[in-house]
């Protein structure tokens, strides 16, 4: 791809990979961003995350160009994301994609590639999806499941600096979905900054280093997935302890007391007290578990926090 303009250079690391400034949209009446400021950090996971009409497909539109902010800015690597030159630094994956039916597999990641100046070897994305199997079918002849991984592969075959994976793990089987997982951290681990949404919260668990959480338009809360389970959801104690739950439902820093599989478990907030009072009145506990909250929690108390204020 000789004739290509030269893509923009990417700026020196630490410089953000993508950003919202003060962007809004709306859909007639309907705001589906209201004053959004986001930044993409290069080599890191970033999880958008909210219920349904939040915002999130609304903001990768606008980071991908394929929408326009009516108020402020969006920007990849400081450039236009509406430019052919600056998508040339981006590989997106959306939720669907209408792809040629006729077009084989290996077709496919051929055209895929060639639209980028510096694109993976084909073998390379090959063995990243897991399509060595699939290159002599038919797009139209694959499983919903093996469609998404051809388009998972199109995405990344352009060796970008940046990749957006809109509900990547729709449709997929559990293997496909751990080696989808194992490629966007090989990805994020080279450098590459990856902007994920997903229903699968244990995906998004698993595979961020930031989330930002999404509700009205509006971000509610940014941070670490285990920050914010910390923070709302608490901390789990489990232990085998005669300790019962009654006595430990009084206890100012639990929220909750009950006995399962013959194991005491409580949730609260703060550990250290609890731990305290356990091993005061039971020094012979045993089978002690102290573990985060579920990012499920964190995100369902934070958005009822935020759809309370509303």
């Amino acid at each position: 791809m000789a004739d290509l303009p030269t893509p923009p250079v990417p700026p020196p690391a630490g410089a953000p990979a993508a950003t919202l400034t003060g962007a809004r949209f709306g859909y007639g009446g309907a705001i589906a961003l209201d004053g959004v400021d986001l930044a993409v950090r290069q080599g890191e996971v970033l999880a958008l995350l909210g219920p349904n009409g939040a915002g999130k497909s609304t903001a990768i539109g606008l980071l991908t160009g394929r929408l326009r902010p009516q108020a402020g800015a969006a920007r990849v690597f400081g450039h236009d994301p509406t430019r052919t030159s600056t998508r040339r630094l981006f590989g997106v994956m959306l939720q669907s994609a209408a792809l040629p039916e006729t077009l084989r597999v290996s077709e496919l990641l051929d055209h895929a590639r060639a639209c980028y100046p510096d694109p993976r070897p084909r073998a390379e994305v090959v063995e990243l999806a897991g399509l060595s199997d699939l290159l002599a079918r038919p797009y139209a002849r694959l499983s919903g499941g093996q469609q998404r991984r051809v388009q998972f592969a199109m995405a990344v075959g352009g060796r970008v600096p940046l990749l957006f994976i809109d509900e990547p793990s729709t449709g997929l089987d559990a293997g496909a979905r751990r080696r989808l997982w194992a490629a966007v951290g090989a990805m994020r681990d080279e450098g590459t900054a990856v902007v994920l949404t997903t229903h699968y919260l244990e995906e998004a668990d698993a595979l961020a280093d930031r989330v930002l959480l999404v509700d009205r338009g509006r971000i509610v809360a940014e941070d670490s997935p285990d920050a914010l389970k910390r923070r709302v959801a608490g901390v789990q104690v489990r232990c085998r302890t005669r300790v019962s739950p009654g006595v430990a439902a009084g206890w100012p820093e639990v929220a909750a007391a009950r006995r399962h599989g013959g194991l005491l478990e409580l949730e609260c907030r703060r550990p250290e007290p609890v731990l305290r009072r356990l091993f005061a009145l039971d020094p012979d506990l045993d089978q002690l578990q102290v573990q985060p909250g579920s990012l499920e929690q964190a995100v369902q108390a934070l958005t009822a926090g935020a759809e309370a204020a509303a």
